[in-house]
């Protein structure tokens, strides 16, 4: 199980900050940070490694983060962070969106772009060493090729803040804590597992987020009714009859309108059928359960019939053929337990 803990109360009190914003970077992002409590700075870092995603829960005094385009530049990041509170109160700012965050709320930003992050423990922003004076919550690092809904539709969600307390943001919320909680009983393959689950859910809170947006966004037919079809195909992913002309027919519009809208957002209907069933065969290769099941066999359940076509395709999603990344994840579980 990849369970990391950063404490500083073995670090010399004048290397903390230092100390602390290097383990970030390695462990979230890299920015430029400032506080008032640089001279009595405390915090702590639990991380869990879900494969493609890592999940933190960051307890420190207070602060100010900002990530800056030369920061990006430096050390890129093509991912998404979802920052959940749980004690504190903090803020983001990014795309000429702010929004602060009281406990259970949550927000979602994107970090290969500039932002501005803050934190604070009490009303009035008093922090200190004292342990019981800190701010509390979570972050999840989501790769931008895990979430299905297309970056230019994200976008409007970026920086707005997402109550944590009621629908599906509230089991959202509950799973990333029980995460924590549980890690060190996980084994590898068992987080793995759990990443898709994540991510599934993370996705059904920003759908939710979006059709009850009271932004023009929903006032626009055409995009509303993407986002219905990516729900669509979602729900039949695994009948390989699916077919644009069928979804199409289905929310009764005409194929070519349905194929208008989604090159709007940057992709294709047949497009988009491909890369969830990729995402599919990726998940069942990281699986151990089925390591009885030939690469072929997988494929094929999703409607990769063509072998080579399929091996090219992974290789070009995920950097490294089917067989080559199911032989390594297997070695780096075995290493890790």
């Amino acid at each position: 199980m990849a369970l990391t803990v950063v404490r500083l109360d073995d670090v010399p009190v004048k290397d903390r900050f230092a100390f602390w914003w290097q383990a970030v970077a390695e462990s979230v992002v890299s920015v430029d940070a400032f506080s008032e409590h640089v001279d009595d700075f405390w915090a702590e870092m639990r991380t869990v490694d879900l494969g493609a995603l890592r999940l933190s829960r960051v307890r420190c005094s207070g602060f100010e983060a900002r990530r800056n385009a030369n920061r990006i530049r430096r050390a890129n990041s093509d991912a998404y962070q979802v920052a959940l509170s749980f004690r504190g109160r903090s803020g983001i700012v990014q795309e000429n969106q702010e929004t602060t965050l009281a406990p259970a709320d949550l927000t979602l930003y994107d970090a290969s772009r500039p932002f501005v992050a803050w934190s604070f423990p009490g009303e009035h922003g008093a922090s200190g060493g004292s342990h019981d004076e800190i701010s509390d919550g979570l972050i999840l690092h989501v790769p931008h090729s895990a979430l299905a809904l297309p970056r230019s539709t994200l976008q409007r969600l970026l920086a707005k803040r997402i109550s944590g307390r009621e629908s599906v943001a509230a089991l959202f919320s509950g799973l990333l804590h029980q995460v924590l909680a549980q890690a060190a009983r996980m084994t590898r393959a068992d987080t793995e597992r759990l990443s898709g689950v994540i991510v599934d859910l993370l996705t059904s809170v920003l759908a939710h987020e979006l059709e009850t947006d009271p932004s023009p966004f929903v006032t626009d037919p055409g995009a509303v009714l993407v986002l219905r079809v990516q729900a669509f195909i979602e729900r039949h992913l695994d009948d390989l009859e699916l077919s644009a002309a069928g979804i199409a027919a289905a929310h009764h519009v005409s194929l070519r309108h349905m194929q208008r809208l989604f090159q709007k957002e940057g992709c294709t209907v047949t497009g988009w059928i491909q890369q969830r069933r990729l995402e599919r065969c990726h998940r069942a290769l990281a699986d151990p359960l089925l390591d009885g099941r030939p690469i072929r066999v997988i494929a094929a359940c999703w409607g990769f019939t063509n072998e080579a076509h399929f091996n090219r395709l992974f290789r070009k999603t995920y950097g490294a053929p089917p067989a080559t990344y199911r032989r390594h994840l297997r070695y780096s579980q075995s290493q890790q337990g």
